[in-house]
């Protein structure tokens, strides 16, 4: 392994454990602010990294992604904090805000980020632009487990959102499919383009 590889995981990792540790804690700390203390009892309140690794999440899927695009592009996620939306005070309404509290907080480091490349122009700020945006995204997709399926489950009629909820044992599949599909980078590239066009920087190119 070449010394340029190597740095580029360095600090690509750095930049993934920061974003996903920080996607994770809003998730918990919202919910805590809205009535939900399981994420605080748990110990998962928290900013160290180590409390939120998953082994699929935040591993097996950025590794693929990392190998199969040689180095240009990787997504994941941390081990999902525990939220009990029925201590939430209003558990339908603040499912969709507790949900959401993630990929906003990526979107809003993205953007601060994206001001310090423009003041400093250094790449690594590019590079924690595209995975904030990347992440962010990636958790809109409406497939269980990720905060896009809490959101919409909490928009669903009570009957419909039951039957949806169901679809999460199947999570961990669905997530494959989308990736050796070739369908997960065909969501996520266009819409990261679209948002660095927004946000005045140079998109992605794979």
């Amino acid at each position: 392994m070449g010394l340029g590889l190597f740095y580029t995981i360095f600090l690509g990792a750095g930049v993934f454990l920061v974003s996903v540790t920080f996607h994770e804690f809003c998730h918990g700390l919202l919910a805590d602010r809205l009535g939900d203390p399981t994420a605080r009892r748990a110990g998962r309140l928290t900013l160290n990294p180590l409390r939120h690794i998953d082994p699929f999440w935040t591993v097996l899927l950025p590794g693929l992604l990392f190998l199969s695009t040689h180095g240009s592009f990787a997504i994941g996620m941390a081990r999902p904090v525990p939220v009990n939306f029925l201590q939430l005070r209003h558990p339908k309404r603040d499912m969709i805000w507790v949900a959401a509290a993630g990929p906003l907080a990526n979107f809003l480091l993205a953007g601060l980020l994206a001001i310090l490349f423009k003041r400093f122009e250094l790449p690594l700020f590019l590079y924690a632009v595209y995975f904030n945006l990347g992440l962010g995204i990636f958790n809109l997709i409406p497939v269980p487990p990720l905060d896009g399926s809490r959101i919409l489950t909490g928009i669903l009629p009570y009957r419909w959102a039951t039957a949806y909820v169901r679809l999460e044992r199947y999570g961990f599949l669905l997530v494959l499919l989308l990736y050796f599909s070739g369908a997960l980078t065909q969501i996520l590239i266009p819409a990261m383009n679209f948002l660095c066009h927004l946000l005045g920087i140079p998109g992605l190119s794979i």
